[in-house]
């Protein structure tokens, strides 16, 4: 499956991060290659409120993050997105807690997650890479395990 994600809804249901931090960004971004290197899934970030000269899309590692520019919203961009896969968005799930994007991408025949759930999918994902790392020492860096392990609390 492939996800579309409302970064700034996101962010706050992660522990660790905080829509405060100026790195917030950044930080959930690196939290997604993880998450992309351990489930290999599709991963399209969208945050609002680029600044100035900031907007775009990059290619971030493994992941595609949308900077998107003022005046217009992730939840916007999402939906042009979706607009823009056509009939593949029925291979694509949408995170995000707002209802009405979850009720836009159902009607484009995307799926749901919400940020909660795939919060959860975060942490089960970092479960995966601690126990991968016991295992074979060489698939997660101590940086990346220690970044998840003061993230989530373990």
């Amino acid at each position: 499956m492939n996800f579309l994600v409302d970064g700034h809804n996101l962010i706050p249901k992660i522990p660790g991060l905080s829509l405060e931090a100026p790195d917030d960004e950044q930080r959930l971004i690196e939290l997604l290659q993880v998450y992309r290197r351990i489930r290999r899934h599709a991963v399209e970030v969208f945050f609002d409120q680029a600044p100035p000269g900031r907007a775009g899309r990059r290619q971030v590692g493994t992941i595609v993050a949308h900077f998107v520019r003022q005046g217009r919203t992730a939840d916007e961009s999402i939906v042009a997105r979706l607009d823009q896969l056509e009939k593949a968005a029925r291979n694509w799930s949408v995170v995000t807690s707002d209802r009405q994007v979850q009720g836009e991408a159902k009607v484009r025949q995307a799926k749901v997650v919400s940020s909660e759930e795939f919060a959860a999918e975060l942490a089960a994902a970092l479960q995966d890479a601690q126990a991968a790392h016991h295992d074979d020492p060489g698939k997660m860096s101590d940086a990346e395990l220690n970044e998840w392990l003061k993230l989530f609390g373990g």
